[in-house]
This record gives structure tokens, C-alpha cells and sequence, in this order.
């Protein structure tokens, strides 16, 4: 359990405190994770993660299982060898309280996105994921209740990266839609308040033409989009109380296999194969030709 000593040294250093929200439709698992996050700290047992709801503090929260008002709490992280103070921020998921949603996310320095793992994408993800975009702040996916895809829907290991890989790209499919926006605003402001000028010959006209498609190129190849090798995407169970990233497994396998983590890394999502004679890893087709 981390001391009020502890606490109150990291509060006087404003470079090590971070706040964080969680976002996600209702019922995705947001206050259960909140739960497993304060369990890491001591505060209360891993036992209680998911039943006690302790971030809920309202009775009327309590009585109807969901989250009204947003609340936060003060938790003790170490990473890299430094600590932090992370203020978490867990926020309502039902619509009729979306008002909570928008303080919290103007109050945070960064969003924890929670989706369902069998349910995917959900009207309130797609709000959530606008309002983090319309403040500015970079979010962090979580695909949370991996169990259901083993408990529930029966899947087979392969079965269920197909499934992720779906309910990924309905994530992606909505930052999309929101780049898109943003790039036909940025186009039409350039437009309305760009003074005319003389008619320019047709070589002008092609130039910025090919200038303006390399820069939508340059926006579109940004960090905007989900990919679990950029370590931005997080699959977990946290009424479980576990969840993982593709660079945990990069470096448990890094040393065993022989191969530089940041290869392993990149390529341990995706159709990519490992050849153990070489040590290289290589993608289908180039390994059917070889064979």
C-alpha cells in the first residue's frame, strides 16, 4: 500500500502527475478496470475488483450498477525507473451523462478507450472517441472481456485474432471518419479565408495540386489510428484482473528466440511467420515461395 507520504512527495512535482480518464460505452467494463487498477495499489483486495465498484461512492450508482458522475483517485505508478502519480478519472458511460464525459476529458492529459472485446464498437464509443479528438488528447485502446470470446463464444486462437482484428478495425474505421473531418474543415478554411489571387498557368495549378495530395498523405500516415504494434492497443480481462500488450510478449521472446524485441515487436501482429533456422521473421507469401 503506498503511504500519504508517498503521495503527498509526488504531488509537489507537477512533471510526474498524469491524468488519466477511462472512456467507453456502458457496460464495457470501465469501473471494473478502475477496480483492478486501485487493487494494484492496495487499497482494496484483487478479490473485490469488479464487485465492489468503489469508484461508484453514490448510493443510487450503487443501487443501479452503473456510473452517474465522473470521480477520481490518486494512484501510485512506477515505470522506466521513476515514479508517478497518475490521477484516474473514471467517467459515466450512458449517454444521458455524456456532459461528465466532457469535463473529464478537458480536465485529463490522455484517455483510456475501453471496448468490449465480443460487443465492439458502440454508439457511445464513437462519442467518447470525438470528444477525446475534439480536446486534443491522444487515447490508448483497451479491449477489455478477452474472456468472452473464450468463455461465451467458444473461439479457437485463431478465431478470436480474426474477431480482435474486426472489432480493431471498426475502431480504426471511426478515427478515420473524424481525420476525414478534419481535413476537409482545414481545406474549406484554407478556401474561405485565402484572398483571391491572379489566375496561375496550369504547371502552377499541377504543382500544389501534387503539394496538397503529400501533405493529405503526411496526415493520414500520422499516429492518429490504433495498432498494437505502436504499443497503443491493450487487451485484457480486468474482472480477471490481467491484460497485456504486444510488447510484453516482444520481450519475453525476444531473448528465447534470438531476435531483436523491436522486430518481434512489430511483427508479432500481423500475418508474419518466424523460419527458426534463420531467425528471421517473414510474411506468408514469402514463405510459400521459399517453400
Amino acid at each position: 500500500t503506498t503511504s500519504n507520504d508517498v503521495v503527498r512527495r509526488l504531488q509537489r512535482n507537477s512533471k510526474n502527475i498524469r491524468n488519466i480518464c477511462i472512456l467507453a460505452h456502458v457496460d464495457h467494463g470501465k469501473t471494473t478496470l478502475a477496480d483492478s487498477l486501485i487493487a494494484s495499489n492496495g487499497i482494496i483486495s484483487q478479490r473485490q475488483a469488479g464487485k465492489v465498484r468503489y469508484m461508484d461512492n453514490r448510493e443510487d450508482e450503487q443501487e443501479r450498477g452503473i456510473t452517474m458522475k465522473s470521480s477520481a483517485i490518486a494512484l501510485y505508478h512506477q515505470f522506466g525507473g521513476g515514479e508517478y502519480l497518475v490521477n484516474l478519472i473514471d467517467s459515466p458511460g450512458h449517454i444521458d451523462f455524456s456532459s461528465e464525459v466532457s469535463t473529464a476529458v478537458r480536465l485529463c492529459d490522455g484517455a483510456l478507450v475501453v471496448v468490449d472485446a465480443v460487443e465492439g464498437v458502440c454508439p457511445q464509443t464513437h462519442t467518447v472517441l470525438s470528444q477525446a479528438w475534439g480536446e486534443g488528447i491522444k487515447p490508448c485502446l483497451l479491449i477489455n472481456k478477452l474472456d468472452r470470446l473464450i468463455l461465451e463464444l467458444k473461439h479457437s486462437p485463431l478465431e478470436a485474432f480474426y474477431h480482435l482484428q474486426q472489432v480493431l478495425e471498426q475502431v480504426n474505421a471511426v478515427m478515420a471518419m473524424l481525420h476525414t473531418s478534419k481535413v476537409v474543415e482545414a481545406a474549406n478554411q484554407r478556401e474561405m479565408f485565402q484572398p483571391p489571387a491572379n489566375k496561375p498557368d496550369q504547371t502552377g495549378d499541377q504543382d500544389e495540386d501534387e503539394k496538397a495530395e503529400l501533405d493529405c498523405k503526411e496526415e493520414e500516415g500520422g499516429s492518429d489510428y490504433f495498432t498494437p504494434e505502436s504499443g497503443n492497443v491493450m487487451f485484457s480481462s480486468a474482472l480477471d484482473g490481467w491484460g497485456f500488450s504486444v510488447g510484453h510478449f516482444s520481450d519475453m521472446y525476444a531473448k528465447k528466440l534470438g531476435i531483436n524485441a523491436e522486430v518481434l515487436r512489430k511483427t508479432l501482429w500481423g500475418n508474419y511467420f518466424l523460419n527458426t533456422k534463420t531467425k528471421r521473421v517473414c510474411k506468408k507469401a514469402q514463405r510459400y515461395d521459399k517453400d
